[in-house]
């Protein structure tokens, strides 16, 4: 090769007069750069598609004298994908790095403030790094007053009114909190709520439907795959980033949300374990920060952290934590303590006087949690304590037909498609009531019964279109006999007439 071969393949000489076309098939796309930019002295060049960095913006140092434009890196990285690296279709390895956890491919643009975006309070995207997050503006007039919550809580959720005044109260004086900040320098204290209950009583729902009445972020949450930091499990700090996610990557809306972590009682410190507890007391002790308020690094489109995913800071000081759980063999607790004033004596109790008792969880005392196994600056950092009743079968009725979107109207509407009619009789609502309270499912026991009788009539009602209406009956419920099946009297096809 002659001295003019390379020459013309010398930066300083040619860089600058490769044609658009050259860099458009090198680099994939259009240089978009302006006249300015083009004028400007140009100081390095790719190696590999000899653009100055007037033109590519600032150059990755690979070696001495050899400098490489993020599109040509890019570019390299994704022709990896294609050679096996990724799993793609063309695939010529047997590595799958798509299955393999906590390895991605690197975004050289995060590298230059073109990454991940957060947003901010204006709805305007900025950068996962950036720094200057004004404080969020919320006016405290326009913050629903507790009896309002408790009205809107009432269409959807039946009974539970202790339940419902007291997280109506705890939401309205936290959203307070959030909107003044400070009132005449004293600073007002997070209102976490923890909350008992056996299971269906509609810890879970409550929570979801205070989010939704409110229109703050909500990020739901289980305790049991949380584990200390390095063990297998998600960490502490992923609960956040599930909250940041639902607020769509929302800073300042992110700060303002509600975390529902659910089967707290799962982090209870074990009895007599000969094993490092990684999943219970370990947990409880991470999680203060987090409780209390504090600045937490979580990645941004991602469940946890590594070198290839960004991340930003979320302050957890308006965060609104409510913690929830069964708290199995809690009863047993809280008989033992009140059993122990029972001795001999006309005054005394009868030890057997708290077994019929089914809402003997809203006894409950903090001395009861540490016994169970929850750590004293665990339990300081959820002020409010409160416990669900134990559903019986009326409010289990209720809860059959009352709610707006009660299970019964939900198969009504359903029916209502295929103009049918459907009803129920009062004798089965309560057989199924009955049915759920033997199941111990609660609530959740309801559908799963009326899914099972309803399975037969949802078959056949597209076959036959004279079907006017379905009653559902006790007999029926209880295997005695069927549903009431009436005809249409009016608008049917011309041959169905007919035929009747």
């Amino acid at each position: 090769m002659s001295d003019q071969d390379y020459r013309e393949f010398d930066p300083d000489e040619n860089a600058t007069d490769i044609s658009d076309e050259v860099i458009e098939e090198v680099t994939g796309k259009k240089d978009s750069s302006t006249d300015e930019n083009k004028g400007n002295k140009p100081t390095e060049f790719c190696y590999i598609c000899h653009r100055p960095d007037n033109i590519t913006g600032p150059l990755i140092k690979m070696a001495p004298g050899m400098s490489v434009c993020t599109d040509c890196m890019q570019r390299t990285f994704d022709s990896m994908g294609s050679f096996g690296f990724g799993g793609g279709d063309n695939s010529k390895s047997n590595v799958d790095m798509s299955k393999m956890p906590n390895i991605s491919f690197l975004n050289l643009g995060s590298l230059f403030g073109e990454g991940p975006k957060v947003k901010n309070a204006h709805g305007t995207a900025k950068s996962a790094d950036a720094e200057d997050r004004p404080a969020p503006a919320i006016d405290i007039n326009n913050i629903i007053p507790p009896h309002k919550i408790k009205e809107k809580l009432d269409e959807y959720v039946v009974g539970q009114d202790y339940a419902k005044k007291v997280m109506s109260v705890a939401v309205y004086n936290h959203y307070k909190r959030v909107a003044t900040g400070t009132m005449d320098d004293i600073e007002i204290e997070k209102s976490n709520m923890l909350m008992l209950g056996p299971t269906g009583s509609g810890k879970t729902y409550l929570v979801r439907t205070l989010a939704r009445l409110l229109d703050v972020p909500l990020a739901i949450t289980d305790a049991t795959s949380l584990t200390e930091a390095g063990y297998i499990g998600d960490d502490i700090e992923s609960v956040v980033s599930k909250l940041l996610a639902a607020a769509g990557n929302d800073v300042e809306r992110c700060q303002q949300g509600i975390i529902f972590i659910d089967e707290i009682d799962k982090l209870a410190k074990k009895k007599n374990a000969n094993q490092r507890d990684v999943s219970g007391e370990s947990v409880q002790q991470g999680m203060l920060k987090l409780l209390e308020g504090a600045d937490v690094e979580v990645p941004i489109g991602a469940s946890s952290k590594n070198a290839m995913v960004p991340t930003t800071t979320i302050n957890t000081r308006n965060i609104l934590f409510i913690c929830g759980g069964a708290f199995p063999a809690m009863d047993e607790i809280i008989k033992s303590r009140l059993n122990k004033h029972s001795s001999m004596g006309f005054m005394a109790d009868l030890k057997d006087k708290y077994d019929d008792d089914k809402n003997i969880l809203q006894k409950v005392t903090v001395e009861d949690l540490r016994e169970f196994g929850m750590i004293p600056e665990f339990i300081g950092r959820l002020p409010i304590v409160f416990a669900t009743e134990m559903l019986d079968e009326d409010m289990l009725v209720r809860i059959l037909k009352e709610p707006k979107n009660a299970i019964i109207k939900q198969y009504q509407k359903l029916l209502e498609l295929d103009e049918v009619k459907l009803e129920f009789e009062d004798g089965a609502l309560h057989a199924i009531a009955k049915k759920a309270l033997d199941k111990k499912l609660g609530a959740r026991g309801l559908r799963s019964i009326i899914e099972e009788f309803m399975l037969d009539i949802m078959y056949e009602i597209p076959k036959d279109e004279n079907i006017g209406q379905v009653i559902i009956t006790e007999d029926y419920i209880e295997k005695k006999g069927g549903p009431r099946i009436l005809l249409r009297t009016t608008g049917l096809l011309p041959e169905k007439a007919a035929a009747n």
